[in-house]
């Protein structure tokens, strides 16, 4: 059997997540999910309290999605919290320190100033394990074919997620793999899971805008 896993979403933890923790799990089940990769922006709070709270049959990989000085980086199979602000390199050590693996989102997405700036990814890309090679939120596939290219050109592992920020999105890109148990485990059989990928359409991108003005207001 294999499992089908979005590696990147986002819950009311981020700044611009709008799916309650509680719901995360029934709403992943309904999209015809084994598992969830939570990588909020700059946190693992939510991700830890579902880690926290185990439900059979259902994985969750707790994350974060952290500001560098030089643009995102995220982290997979945390423990910790990692802040924000700190160099790539001081940020690629630490997640190495907890055992965790690096991920590098929409590192080619034109319109996201988070993303992480080229110098720098071409400077810690001998110790990154993961580029995102498709984000269903990037409205160009230019930005996501570029991604797969410097995936292959750098021999590192290739992943896709959804980047859902609302429930509709949740699912739309995810990877079937075998079942894992480790950082590692998951590592080794990353390199032979299949992707399944859909484009989010423009409209989420207003949603997202809505969830963050809205923050703290409802």
């Amino acid at each position: 059997m294999l499992w089908n896993i979005d590696l990147h979403v986002h819950t009311n933890y981020s700044k611009d997540g709008a799916v309650p923790i509680e719901k995360v799990v029934t709403l992943c089940r309904q999209k015809g999910l084994h598992g969830v990769g939570v990588i909020d922006h700059n946190t693992i709070e939510g991700a830890l309290k579902l880690k926290t709270s185990p439900i059979d049959g259902f994985s969750i990989i707790v994350g974060e999605e952290i500001d560098t000085s030089e643009g995102e980086i995220a982290g997979l199979f945390l423990k910790e919290w990692i802040s924000p602000g700190l160099s790539p390199e001081e940020t690629i050590d630490i997640i190495k320190q907890q055992g965790g693996l690096v991920y590098i989102t929409h590192p080619f997405c034109r319109f996201r100033r988070s993303r992480l700036r080229l110098n720098a990814l071409k400077r810690v890309v001998d110790r990154v394990d993961i580029i995102e090679v498709f984000n269903s939120r990037n409205i160009f596939h230019g930005d996501n074919k570029k991604a797969c290219a410097f995936a292959k050109d750098n021999k590192k592992l290739m992943m896709v997620g959804s980047d859902a920020h609302i429930a509709y999105e949740y699912g739309k890109s995810y990877i079937r793999i075998p079942p894992f148990n480790s950082a590692e485990e998951f590592k080794r059989n990353l390199a032979g899971a299949e992707f399944v990928t859909r484009k989010a359409p423009l409209w989420v991108h207003l949603m997202t805008k809505w969830a963050k003005m809205t923050k703290g207001k409802l």
